[in-house]
């Protein structure tokens, strides 16, 4: 850039020599600079010029930007909101190279004070904030306290009452601790054999250490096992990530699991651990994460930088508890036997006499007519106090046998009647005094007299009846029979009046005895038995009974009967019979002998029974060829795809008419064999599409012409097709079904399957020849194995979108094979492993877990023969099978 202005010219002052400097001059020169760049200085000097305009413009050129800048930052300053921008812009980038030390103590009073304020205005806030944190923790550590609570009084309560509770109890005496602590202290033996320290995210092994003497099998093999469990559970039951399996149980050994941000932690525990063991594993843990987090968290199965880890570690393996084989306390058993066993003694005497006495007072209440109210035992005696019925035990004599000294006894007994049925009947026998002809017994808590007596005992036993107590048993003497003359004539002719009442055809008014003699009278059918025969036998004198009988008719089914017969004489051929009070004959006749048995049935009284001709075949030649009409008729109704509309019988023709499907029965074949003339029948026939479901079948296979690979079938009025079509076929037989569906029917094509299209077969087939094969005793695939499993992930994941656009479901079943090598139960469980693992690796490639099924084959689906050459190692594999659905 170049300037207009002008130079300019100061003034001049000879100088005594050339190095000089002329004094005069530099002053006014800086007071007209300081004059053109401030414009409102007044200072006047004496020979300094006035402010030149040129120099205005050299000071714009010169500090124009640097003016303009303060300028800004002036104004920028006095804005507290533009001032609040731009230090936000700046702060970030600030706070994040300042120093940590120093930032903190400068943000602290800040922060805190802010935090204060939240938590005042909105406790809530802090609460949502910590939850998720504190929440699980406070859980597990109140569950593994009330563990804790559990195992400790378990253990307590298994051994209180044995040997070693007595032994314990007496250690918990002499050392001052409690019970309970002694209890834990021999009862919780265990040690801790094997620790592990497993990477959360790849399942590798970090670290491991053993205790001595103790075996297993590959630690890496253990652990890849370990988190493919882990794996399998949370994907199984959709646990939290956070979570995990805490506890595995086999046998005496158990597996505890504590978990952390980069590391999981599993301990391999022999016997029965006290629940303060989680706490140690927890603690161990995390310091482990304080110490090693960079580490633990970029871990790739380089442990070469964390070597302190195992030295952690084996301070857990150390951890044990073993029995004490403490000595017996010999003095402290024999001291507490010498006061024991008196004490035994004199408490079993006491017990024995105590139980014998029990065991008499226990007689005494079974005795009937006995009840004991009150019995102690004081000083070595014994008092008892009561009822007693007279006629009930001695209880005196119930002593003997008892052991129970009768010195040391002392009774009260108050006599009573008791209503016990015993005691009642004895009292009866012996006040009634019955004859030999009448027994008392106790049927049901009821006293029952049976026999013959005499009707001054009868009205003995009557009152008798009546005086016994209320809420004793019952007195029944109405099986006792009066054997007085009168009373036995009159149970004769009672018998013979019920003897008359059985009989049909006789109808009993009245009757009644009177000074020694019998009247009855009512009504007799003349077909009925004679009433004077009826009295032999029933030991009543024919002299005297007077009898008044009216003659009627009877309408019992059997003299309807016989009056049938003599007034219609029906031929052999027919046969009447009274079947459920109902007059049928059956058979054949002439018309003339029907039409007298209609007359006959029409003049029947009304109220009996009913007389039915309608078995009774017309013999004539015009019935019989009405019959074969009708039986031809039957057969077209019987005939799917048939439907009869009218037909009649006129002039020894017939005439039919109605409906027929085309692929029905032909009706004129089927008068064959019917008896039915055809030249004498006239049909009339109008077709139509019948809905059986055996004609509709076979139209849908004429019009859908199905391919072989599908049949169609009738099940329960449905037709059903099943096999396999292609997708345009299927469509046409869904709309064959919405169109049968209107009429009432159904085709049911829900088990049709739809074939699989070409280009989902050859990628089925390139997934099910890919392998994913593992170093021997190994779980985990190596590195060669991961563009094998890249490519696999996108196929499946290809196959899985191209299915769901053929409309079919595609499912992958990932079995894991072994070779020959260990036992059989280690090679199934490194089976499944593998197949675990390689669905957790294909998960993690984005395949949908919900298609991926596993199963572990061991050996038993070997791809090559062990004894070859490359046998083992083909055998150590994962193989895709792919299912449609």
């Amino acid at each position: 850039m170049t300037s207009t202005v002008d130079p300019i010219s100061l003034p001049q002052r000879a100088a005594s020599n050339d190095t000089e400097i002329d004094r005069e001059a530099l002053a006014n020169l800086l007071v007209e600079i300081a004059r053109n760049v401030d414009p409102d200085y007044r200072a006047r000097l004496d020979g300094v010029p006035t402010a030149d305009p040129r120099m205005e413009t050299l000071r714009q050129l010169l500090v124009g930007r640097e003016i303009s800048e303060l300028s800004r930052v002036t104004h920028l300053l006095d804005e507290p909101e533009q001032l609040a921008s731009a230090v936000g812009g700046v702060l970030p980038s600030a706070a994040a190279r300042a120093p940590h030390a120093q930032l903190g103590e400068a943000l602290a009073p800040a922060v805190e004070r802010a935090v204060q304020r939240s938590i005042q205005k909105s406790p809530r806030t802090l609460t949502d904030i910590l939850y998720p944190v504190f929440l699980p923790a406070i859980r597990k550590s109140i569950g593994e306290k009330i563990d804790q609570t559990f195992q400790s009084l378990n253990e307590t309560l298994r051994h209180i009452f044995t040997w070693h509770g007595l032994k314990w109890r007496l250690e918990a005496w002499r050392t001052g601790a409690s019970f309970s602590e002694v209890v834990l202290k021999h009862s919780l033996v265990y040690r801790v054999e094997h620790v592990f320290l497993i990477n959360r995210n790849s399942g590798l092994l970090i670290a491991h250490v053993t205790a001595d003497n103790a075996t297993s099998e590959d630690p890496q093999l253990i652990s890849s096992m370990l988190s493919a469990i882990q794996d399998f559970v949370k994907d199984s039951f959709n646990e939290k990530e956070q979570s995990g399996l805490d506890t595995i149980r086999f046998g005496e050994l158990r597996l505890w699991s504590e978990v952390g941000p980069f590391a999981t932690l599993v301990a391999v525990i022999r016997g029965n651990p006290p629940e303060e063991l989680h706490e140690i594993f927890r603690d161990l843990l995390l310091r482990i994460h304080d110490e090693c987090s960079q580490a633990l968290e970029q871990f790739d199965g380089d442990s070469s930088q964390l070597v302190g880890v195992e030295t952690l570690l084996q301070t857990c393996v150390e951890l044990k508890q073993e029995d004490s084989n403490q000595g017996f306390p010999w003095l402290v058993v024999a001291a507490v036997l010498l006061v024991l066993i008196p004490a035994g003694g004199w408490f079993l005497l006491s017990w024995q006499s105590g139980q014998r006495w029990q065991a008499y007072v226990s007689r005494l209440s079974t005795q009937p007519g006995i009840i004991v109210a009150e019995q102690k035992v004081r000083d070595g005696q014994f008092y008892i106090a009561g009822l007693r019925d007279p006629l009930a035990a001695d209880p005196q004599a119930l002593l003997s046998g008892t052991q129970v000294d009768p010195a040391r006894v002392h009774s009260q007994w108050q006599f009573y009647q008791s209503l016990e049925p015993e005691f009642v009947l004895k009292r009866l026998t012996a006040s009634l005094a019955p004859p030999d002809s009448v027994r008392l017994s106790i049927v049901n808590d009821r006293i029952v007299a049976e026999g013959e007596a005499p009707d001054t005992w009868i009205d003995r036993a009557r009152a008798a009846a009546r005086q016994l107590s209320a809420g004793g048993p019952v007195f029944d003497i109405s099986k006792v029979r009066d054997v007085s003359p009168e009373a036995r004539a009159a149970e004769h002719w009672q018998t013979y009046v019920s003897r008359l009442e059985a009989q049909p055809g006789i109808i009993v008014a009245q009757q009644r005895a009177r000074g020694g003699h019998f009247y009855i009278a009512g009504l007799r059918d003349p077909l009925a038995a004679d009433p004077q025969s009826l009295l032999s036998g029933t030991k009543v004198d024919p002299a005297r009974v007077h009898s008044q009988w009216q003659f009627y008719q009877s309408l019992d089914p059997k003299f309807v009967l016989k009056r049938l017969t003599a007034s219609l004489t029906p031929p052999k051929s027919v046969r009447l019979s009274i079947v459920e009070d109902r007059i049928v004959a059956e058979g054949e006749a002439p018309d003339t002998w029907i039409d007298r048995a209609r007359a006959a049935a029409r003049q029947l009284s009304a109220g009996g029974p009913v007389f039915d001709i309608s078995k009774v075949r017309d013999v004539s030649p015009e019935a019989r060829a009405a019959e074969h009409w009708q039986t031809y008729v039957s057969r077209l109704e019987a005939q799917p795809g048939i439907i009869v509309a009218q037909q009649r019988a006129r002039g020894g023709h017939f005439y039919i008419s109605g409906l027929r499907d085309p692929q029905a029965a032909d009706p004129q074949a089927l008068l064959s064999g019917t008896g039915v003339d055809p030249a004498r029948v006239h049909s009339q026939w109008q077709f139509y599409q019948s809905l059986d479901p055996k004609f509709v079948l076979k139209r849908l296979v004429a019009s859908l012409a199905p391919p072989k690979s599908v049949r169609l079938m009738t099940i329960q009025d449905r037709i059903v097709a099943v096999g396999e079509a292609p997708a345009a076929w299927i469509n046409r037989a869904r709309v064959a079904s919405q169109q049968l569906s209107a009429d009432g029917l159904s085709l049911d094509i829900s088990e049709l399957r739809e074939s699989t299209p070409q280009e989902l077969t050859h990628l089925r087939d390139a997934i099910q020849a890919v392998d994913i094969f593992f170093d021997s005793g190994k779980a985990v695939p190596g590195p060669e194995q991961l563009p094998v499993l890249d490519k696999l992930a996108n196929q499946l994941k290809e196959l899985a979108k191209d299915a769901r656009e053929a409309g079919v479901t595609a499912q992958f079943m990932l079995t894991g094979h072994s070779d020959a090598t260990g036992r059989e139960t280690a090679k199934v469980s490194i089976s499944a492993a593998r197949a675990e693992t390689v669905r957790a690796l294909l998960k993690k490639r984005g395949v949908d877990p919900e298609l991926l099924l596993v199963r572990g084959a061991g050996t038993f689906e070997p791809a090559e023969a062990e004894d070859s050459r490359t046998g083992s190692s083909a055998n150590r594999r994962v193989s895709v099978t792919v299912n449609f659905h």
